[in-house]
């Protein structure tokens, strides 16, 4: 019994349904489909899940998807629209047919949706996210395919710091080619590299002198000679929809003593987090051990300093489970997590180093290669 199975009998539901496009993690993982339509999902104990596409999806679906296929014509559908239903209430009709009970529902489930088919069959709100947990645990072949991406994204960030390495300052200011080198600049460059490996980088970080106290500051105009630069990159492959993640900071110049002490610090911190990784291991034991480290170190850990979680996990969306935060629970083997400390601080600037690997038995299987160097 899988665990989708066993949480639709804990629920006491007859079957689970999910509805989105396939940028709906929990729709893309169970249905392997990749489509900018919502499709419906349905599931029963001890069956095969079905999916429910277009009559224009239907060959593409067969082809593709892991559940089994159905159109909407087929699923009853179209007949109930012509019976006057709107497209929610017709859809709720067609589960509570094919469920044939209470169904469990995900929390993003359409709160329309769930209205009108609570009028069929009873609907359970699956909140402890079993579809989470299950992506939580990587397959072999999850985890080889997010291996795959790292690289891909360790040569995009190889493309950006090369951009900063060959530049020259000028009035405090970095140039190349004549002309000021920004931010954007450098994430064009990036994401082009990316763009020619089937990858997209989206919302990627190139923040410099003071925005790096803001660790999501994205950074914007001319990059700064002596200051650091916090690049972190966090691109989907187009066709199977994994990330990988990664973080590096640098300076191009001489870095001022107190950015330097906090880059040793937090590489420091990234070490301590990574030997800590293991299955059984606590996400809240890691990040609470990060923070005791940062304090021995006189950082704090709140409003300034560290004022982010150890990690998380890695998979068909950037930030998913495990946590490795103040709540995070027990790891298990075949996680796939980020380790991440930064130190962030007002007027001085913030530093962040972040790798990505899997959780074993033993330890920490390390994705990430790319060096670590402050300045370059």
């Amino acid at each position: 019994m899988n665990g989708l199975d066993s949480a639709i009998r804990d629920a006491g539901a007859a079957a689970y349904a999910a509805y989105g496009s396939s940028a709906d993690a929990n729709v893309r993982y169970l249905t392997r489909f990749r489509t900018t339509d919502p499709v419906l999902y349905v599931a029963k104990p001890g069956e095969r899940g079905m999916v429910v596409v277009s009559q224009m999806e239907h060959e593409r679906a067969v082809r593709e998807s892991v559940a089994a296929v159905v159109t909407r014509a087929d699923a009853g559908y179209l007949e109930h629209i012509k019976a006057g239903e709107t497209r929610w209430r017709a859809t709720a009709h067609v589960i509570a047919n094919l469920a044939g009970g209470p169904v469990l529902v995900p929390a993003t489930f359409p709160l329309a949706l769930a209205r009108e088919l609570e009028t069929f069959q009873p609907v359970v709100l699956d909140a402890a996210g079993a579809v989470e947990g299950m992506r939580a645990v990587k397959t072999p072949e999850e985890i080889e395919r997010i291996r795959s991406i790292q690289r891909v994204t360790e040569a995009a960030m190889d493309r950006g710091i090369a951009l900063i390495r060959s530049s020259a300052p000028r009035a405090g200011v970095l140039y190349r080619d004549g002309a000021p080198l920004t931010a954007e600049a450098v994430r064009t460059a990036m994401h082009t590299l990316l763009l020619a490996h089937s990858c997209r980088g989206v919302d990627t970080i190139v923040s410099c002198g003071p925005d790096t106290a803001l660790p999501h500051h994205a950074g914007e105009g001319p990059l700064l000679a002596d200051e650091p630069i916090v690049i972190d990159i966090y691109p989907q492959d187009e066709l199977s929809g994994y990330h990988a993640d990664m973080t590096r900071t640098v300076v191009k110049g001489e870095p001022s003593p107190a950015i330097r002490e906090m880059y040793d610090a937090v590489r420091d911190a990234k070490s301590l987090g990574a030997s800590l990784v293991r299955a059984g291991a606590v996400g809240a034991d890691l990040y609470h051990a990060v923070v005791e480290f940062f304090r021995d170190r006189g950082y704090e850990s709140n409003m300034r300093g560290f004022t982010h979680s150890l990690g998380h996990g890695v998979g068909l969306e950037v930030h998913e489970e495990p946590s490795l935060g103040p709540l995070g629970g027990a790891l298990t083997a075949g996680n796939v997590v980020t380790i991440e400390p930064g130190l962030y601080y007002p007027g001085t600037g913030g530093v962040r180093l972040e790798d990505m690997g899997a959780v074993t038995e033993t330890g920490f299987d390390r994705f990430t290669q790319y060096e670590e160097e402050l300045t370059i």
